[in-house]
């Protein structure tokens, strides 16, 4: 494979290749047309999809198929199903890989990594081995930080910045929960981030954060951010399912839109929270994938890397690298 510019996707009259795993799931369904009118390409750029899945599942993918060819979306160019990751990734400029195995009942967290880096360690050859250039892999399925990480190790031609984990659910729910308790819109927040892994572990971080141009961390009450907001966020998944009886789906699917358009068409200077592999920032490994406040530009993510990190930051997010050091190592074992 060609080594892979670091522009953005071209917006041209050929329509962009996205591959989609785990289609016939709930997040997939709720991501599908949102990719497909336009939200994430933009709504003059065409597209066609590939929807991947399992054998099981592909008579259900077959359907979703043909509820999107019935919405006869104007941007919609064709839309295939595959069950063969090969085929499915050829060509590829932009990938969701939502399909992942859960955690059975009895099974460690040490199971679960390894039953899903067999699956992303396939999805990384492919992607390696068929992919355009400009391809960018966005991982939904969890644990989504070191399923990047399997994916990306088994795509050496693949710059490792080409493979980015959903974090951008964690940022947009600590927004959510900042407006209701201010009473004020989501969009005038600025400046928050989420550090580290999407898992227990992970950091909301307020320490920066403006809005309309103050402070926030001046107004916040800090038992309600220490005892409430942080743990909320980081349990939210698991409230959603004891209330709804079902894992998140619209919202993370939602948060996928949001952090591949912001990948490719920027975020004109504002801030949000990607999970991208580390470069040896804040003391993070090189090479872990990593919750970080970055910026969109020219197709690409950039780190804030020169904030100051005080005494109250600095072991939450020491716990995140532990955490991902850990994961990464039976990541490792794997190959």
């Amino acid at each position: 494979m060609a080594p892979a510019s670091d522009s953005a996707i071209t917006k041209t009259v050929e329509p962009i290749k996205v591959t989609v795993t785990g289609a016939a799931g709930n997040i997939a369904y709720a991501l599908l047309w949102r990719v497909a009118h336009g939200d994430v390409f933009g709504p003059e750029q065409p597209v066609e999809l590939t929807l991947l899945e399992i054998e099981p599942a592909a008579r259900a993918a077959e359907g979703t198929a043909m509820e999107l060819g019935d919405s006869a979306l104007p941007l919609l160019r064709n839309v295939n199903v595959s069950t063969d990751q090969t085929k499915a990734f050829e060509g590829a400029n932009a990938a969701f890989l939502i399909g992942a195995k859960p955690r059975g009942k009895g099974e460690s967290r040490a199971d679960l990594l390894e039953a899903n880096g067999r699956i992303f360690i396939e999805q990384g050859r492919a992607i390696n081995d068929g992919a355009a250039d400009d391809v960018r892999v966005l991982v939904v399925g969890n644990p989504a930080n070191n399923n990047a990480y399997i994916a990306s190790k088994a795509a050496p031609d693949v710059p490792a910045e080409h493979f980015n984990a959903l974090m951008r659910l964690d940022h947009n729910r600590t927004l959510s929960n900042l407006s209701q308790k201010f009473g004020i819109n989501s969009e005038e927040f600025s400046k928050v981030v989420v550090w580290g892994n999407h898992a227990d572990t992970q950091f909301p971080d307020l320490t920066y954060a403006e809005v309309h141009g103050k402070k926030l961390i001046d107004r916040i009450d800090q038992d309600w951010y220490t005892e409430e907001l942080i743990p909320r966020v980081a349990h939210r998944g698991a409230e959603i399912i004891d209330v709804r009886g079902k894992s998140s789906a619209a919202s993370a699917a939602s948060a996928a839109v949001d952090h591949m358009r912001d990948w490719v068409q920027g975020t004109k200077g504002r801030w949000t929270t990607a999970a991208v592999p580390s470069t040896g920032e804040y003391g993070v490994d090189e090479g872990l994938v990593f919750g970080f406040p970055v910026v969109g530009v020219d197709g690409r993510w950039q780190v804030i890397d020169d904030l100051d990190i005080n005494e109250f930051q600095r072991p939450r997010i020491d716990a995140n690298i532990e955490a991902l050091r850990a994961e990464a190592k039976v990541a490792d074992g794997l190959f």
